[in-house]
């Protein structure tokens, strides 16, 4: 029953009103329903009490010969008189229906008490010759279609000569009638209310979507123009809260950023002095151990400012098939007789900053290919994204260490050759740039030997643009 529910908030509460709504008109509906057989069967009764007033004054006037006469002008389908030596009702305690009595003894005000007794009870549908007339079958069928319950009175009223009046009658519950005019009304109602509140919600959800669009956009490191602020006064002090973060948050990369570009320049120059005076150095070892350890040193800060630029988020993010991208960074290792493997399917569409993800993935790559001396590359389609793995059969590195790898500067390697290890940056700038993307990755390493990257990436769908119920 769930793919009943909408998705979305509005669709929910639009849901929810109009079944409070569509439920409290459907009790509405009973309690006329049954307030309106409650009315016509009362109506029924004092009907038939009276008209057994009226003839018990009628035979005590008349001639006994003119009672047959009497009793027959009486007689209707739903009403049943009778003249007998005899009560039909053969108990005397009618407590329960005193109503009924009190009522009759009211309409005849005898000045002497006379014996009444009446009985009234709810009886189930009876067969045809059971009524009390042979036209009830035939009146009722055309009164009520549909067979339900009804109320049986019988009335034993004593006459001044000894004889008893006994009156039948049966009253059926009356048949529901919803009229157009009802069901017209009530569509029309509905109508009316749900375009109300669907109109109301859409002026609070749609900024709330909007909102949730640009948190997205801003967690993608996506440049996001700050919302305008409208609608309610809760809905007006969230977007404002959304667009000063998102203006400490920019400020707060950029000055990060700035800085660390300002500092890998600002070494540029001691080192370049140092590389001059190193040329007067006449020890020759000397001299070449000092070349060695600038040149280390530069390609440090050169580290720092790639590091730096791989917080940036001036590049526009664009919709790519991830197979063609990887198709196209596996091509450049190819290239350089590097040994990678992909195994990936065309079809697996994802917005992502093109540069930025290749500098990322170029960077696992190539410590696979360094550490583990080939790299092979799967791509496949997971519930919420692209899932890649970068594998190799390499030593792999301890427990302990797998987190750690991602620490700027960090080198499980120990030498301090450039070339075996690195500066320790890579992965620092590969988890920087896919966290900006809004995904995932985590290193593992593999039971028959070797290290595993698994990288994720969301498959982000703005909110406008997905199915909503």
């Amino acid at each position: 029953m769930r793919w009943l529910i909408p998705k979305s908030l509005r669709g929910q509460l639009v849901l929810m009103i109009v079944a409070t709504f569509v439920v409290v008109q459907g009790f509405n509906l009973w309690l006329f329903i049954d307030e309106r057989g409650l009315a016509v069967r009362a109506a029924l009764e004092l009907d038939a009490v009276g008209r057994a007033a009226n003839v018990v004054r009628l035979l005590e006037a008349a001639p006994e010969d003119l009672r047959e006469d009497i009793l027959t002008a009486a007689d209707s389908p739903l009403v049943r008189f009778t003249l007998a030596s005899s009560a039909s009702i053969d108990h005397t305690d009618h407590k329960i229906n005193g109503n009924i009595i009190r009522q009759i003894a009211r309409l005849l005000d005898d000045s002497q008490p006379r014996d009444i007794r009446a009985e009234l009870h709810r009886i189930g549908p009876r067969p045809s010759g059971a009524d009390a007339s042979p036209e009830m079958p035939q009146m009722h069928g055309n009164m009520m279609p549909i067979r339900m319950t009804s109320v049986e009175m019988e009335i034993s009223i004593a006459l001044e000569d000894g004889n008893w009046l006994n009156v039948s009658s049966r009253f059926h519950r009356p048949p529901i009638q919803w009229p157009w005019i009802s069901t017209i009304s009530f569509a029309l109602a509905t109508l009316i209310i749900t375009s109300i509140i669907w109109f109301t919600l859409t002026r609070l959800t749609g900024p709330l979507r909007t909102l949730a669009d640009s948190a997205e956009n801003l967690g993608r490191g996506e440049a996001v123009p700050e919302l305008p602020i409208h609608g309610p006064e809760e809905l007006r002090r969230l977007t404002t809260a959304f667009n000063n973060m998102q203006v400490r948050l920019t400020r707060f990369v950029a000055e990060r950023t700035r800085l660390l570009a300002a500092l890998g320049h600002d070494l540029r120059s001691p080192l370049t002095a140092m590389r001059v005076r190193v040329e007067m150095v006449e020890d020759t070892e000397t001299r070449e151990r000092l070349f060695t350890i600038i040149a280390e040193m530069q390609e440090m800060v050169d580290s720092t400012l790639s590091f730096a630029r791989g917080m940036v988020t001036s590049e526009e993010s664009q919709q790519v098939d991830m197979y063609d991208f990887l198709n196209e960074l596996t091509a450049d290792f190819i290239a350089l007789n590097s040994p990678v493997k992909l195994d990936a399917q065309p079809g697996m569409n994802v917005r992502i900053k093109p540069v930025a993800m290749r500098r990322a993935l170029r960077n696992v790559i190539e410590n696979a290919i360094r550490y583990g001396h080939h790299a092979d590359i799967k791509a496949e389609i997971v519930r919420d994204g692209i899932n890649i793995t970068i594998s190799d059969d390499g030593e792999g590195i301890s427990d302990a260490d797998l987190e750690r790898v991602f620490d700027p500067f960090v080198r499980i390697e120990k030498s301090r050759s450039l070339d075996t290890g690195g500066t320790g940056l890579g992965l620092s700038i590969a988890r920087t740039v896919i966290h900006a993307h809004g995904g995932e990755i985590s290193l593992s390493n593999i039971a028959q030997g070797g290290l595993q990257v698994e990288v994720t990436i969301p498959v982000f769908v703005k909110l406008d643009d997905a199915p909503q119920a």
